[in-house]
Formats: C-alpha cells, sequence, structure tokens
C-alpha cells in the first residue's frame, strides 16, 4: 500500500519525510519550539483526510457524471465532548448538484478510505533497528 521515511537530526523538530515519492518538511509552530518550516503532525492528518474526502467525492461525482465543479473540504481537530479529539469537516460542494446529490456526496464522505481507517482505529506495530 504507503510507505514512508521520516528522518530528524539535530535541527529542533525539522523533519523532512519521504512519501509516495514526494519529499516533504515537517516542523511545530514556534509557540512548540519548531521554527513552521512545514506543517505540523496533525497539520498532516488532516491534510491526509482533506485529500481523501476531495478526491472520492471527485471520483463518484465523475463516475455518475454530476455536475460538481469543485469541493472544498474544511477540517478541525477540536477536543470532543469525552475528553478525545474530534475531526470537525465541512464540505462545500461547488456546482450544479441538487440536494439529493449532496445528501449522497455527505454519505460518500462518511465512507472514504482514510475517513474509516480514522474511524476504526489503526494498529501501530514498532521495532527499534540498531542505528
Amino acid at each position: 500500500m504507503a510507505s514512508g521515511v521520516a528522518h530528524i537530526g539535530k535541527d529542533t523538530y525539522h523533519t523532512t519525510i519521504e512519501v509516495g515519492g514526494h519529499a516533504l518538511v515537517g516542523d511545530e509552530p514556534p509557540r512548540n519550539g519548531g521554527a513552521d518550516s512545514g506543517p505540523a503532525p496533525y497539520d498532516f492528518l488532516l491534510a491526509g483526510l482533506g485529500a481523501c474526502t476531495a478526491i472520492t467525492l471527485r471520483m463518484y461525482a465523475d463516475r455518475k457524471q454530476w455536475p460538481l465543479d469543485a469541493v472544498d473540504v474544511a477540517m478541525h481537530l477540536a477536543p470532543d465532548a469525552d475528553g478525545g479529539l474530534q475531526v470537525k469537516r465541512t464540505l462545500t460542494l461547488h456546482g450544479e448538484v441538487d440536494q439529493a446529490q449532496k445528501a449522497r456526496l455527505a454519505e460518500i464522505a462518511e465512507k472514504t478510505p482514510v475517513t474509516l481507517t480514522l474511524k476504526g482505529g489503526l494498529k501501530i506495530v514498532t521495532t527499534v533497528d540498531a542505528g
């Protein structure tokens, strides 16, 4: 499926990431001691969710030949009432899509691969290699 590598040296929190053949940079904002040279880890989480949502809705609308011109996916990571975290996601659908199509696209957004992964949890297996 997917794989990547993240590397951090002595630069405070500046992390180089290679994933999917693309080079990215992660960092922390100054309030957390970083230089803000790239998105913070939770920003990447939201980016993955937003991209997956937008791409999935685009694919679905294209397959159905619906008049969807564009999709904006706004996300906000915030505490929930139980003391955990939740993502508040707002879809803005541009084009001549009717109410039934909008409702169906909202249903599809709840079934995107990254949405389902986040909702279902994800097992992480960690090993340590001698460096």
